[in-house]
C-alpha cells in the first residue's frame, strides 16, 4: 500500500504541471489542498482569481480541470 501524497508535494506537483502548460501568471502562496465531496483537488489562484485546479486521482496522478465545483474555487 502506498502512502497519500502530502499537502506539499501535490501544491509542487500542480505547480509543475500549470507552468509546462504554459501558465504565466504566478500563483499567490503557491497553491492549496481543498477537499470536496471525498475528493482532493489543488486550487491555483492569485489576487485576479483561479488560475488552475487540479483534481487528485485515486492513484495519485493530477489531472487539469477545465471545469470545477464552484465549492472548490468560488
Amino acid at each position: 500500500m502506498t502512502n497519500p501524497p502530502h499537502d506539499e508535494d501535490l501544491v509542487r506537483r500542480a505547480l509543475a504541471a500549470y507552468y509546462r502548460s504554459g501558465g504565466t501568471d504566478t500563483p499567490a502562496g503557491g497553491g492549496s489542498v481543498v477537499e470536496h465531496d471525498g475528493k482532493l483537488y489543488v486550487v491555483l489562484s492569485n489576487v485576479n482569481g483561479t488560475l488552475a485546479v487540479y483534481r487528485v486521482r485515486s492513484s495519485g496522478a493530477l489531472k487539469a480541470l477545465r471545469r470545477w465545483p464552484e465549492a472548490v474555487a468560488p
